[in-house]
């Protein structure tokens, strides 16, 4: 192995490349929950997501009517004043903004991590247990798999494109568990470290 190589592998493998990993993997999993809480605030978001809230059994209830959902599916892009009314009236909209805050919440959290230890350890554990709920939909959600149409390939293992879309957050917990185990070091570090304070005047006199 040639000096350069060994001198690349060497800025990598060193502790300020991981440092780098770790900032650049809480910004990362900020601009995610970020940026799609912002797009639960769009019709076509809060739509997409409807399988997936309906068919939860702990989040069905949050739905008027989600035994209905079906039939009131729209494709991204398309508008349909009937399926958005039914929508309305099945409170898809507010669930959606109010899931679009919580995930708007973490990403500020996480983000805040770069300046906060404590607000970071608390941004890191929901982003860690968010995939655990997103993930559970694989099980619950019949959408998640291709559905029985006549060609040979559906069911499991054969994930649809909402399937693959959910299956992509198993980085994302693996992310958090990272971004969590180093929030967790630099709050107990922070807890380990003496606390210096300034003798008394008059005991420095003395002195």
């Amino acid at each position: 192995m040639n000096t350069q190589v060994r001198r690349a592998l060497g800025l990598v493998s060193g502790p300020g490349s991981n440092r780098l990993g770790l900032q650049a993997m809480r910004l990362a999993i900020a601009v995610v929950f970020l940026w799609i809480g912002a797009l639960k605030f769009a019709p076509y978001e809060a739509d997409s997501i409807t399988p997936f809230v309906a068919n939860s059994p702990v989040m069905a209830f949050f739905y008027a009517h989600p035994d209905q959902y079906a039939q009131h599916l729209t494709h991204e892009g398309e508008l349909n004043l009937a399926a958005r009314a039914w929508q309305t009236a099945n409170h898809t909209y507010a669930f959606s903004r109010g899931l679009g805050t919580v995930e708007l919440l973490i990403g500020l959290l996480v983000l805040a991590g770069l300046a906060s230890r404590r607000l970071g350890l608390a941004g890191a554990v929901l982003a860690f247990l968010t995939p655990v709920v997103t993930l559970s939909f694989l099980v619950t959600t019949p959408e998640a798999w291709v559905a029985a149409l006549g060609e040979a390939e559906h069911g499991f293992p054969y994930l649809s494109g909402a399937g693959r879309l959910v299956l992509k957050d198993v980085t994302l917990m693996a992310g958090a568990w990272l971004v969590l185990a180093d929030s967790a070091r630099a709050v107990l570090r922070a807890a380990a470290a003496p606390t210096t304070r300034a003798p008394a005047p008059g005991l420095a006199a003395e002195a």
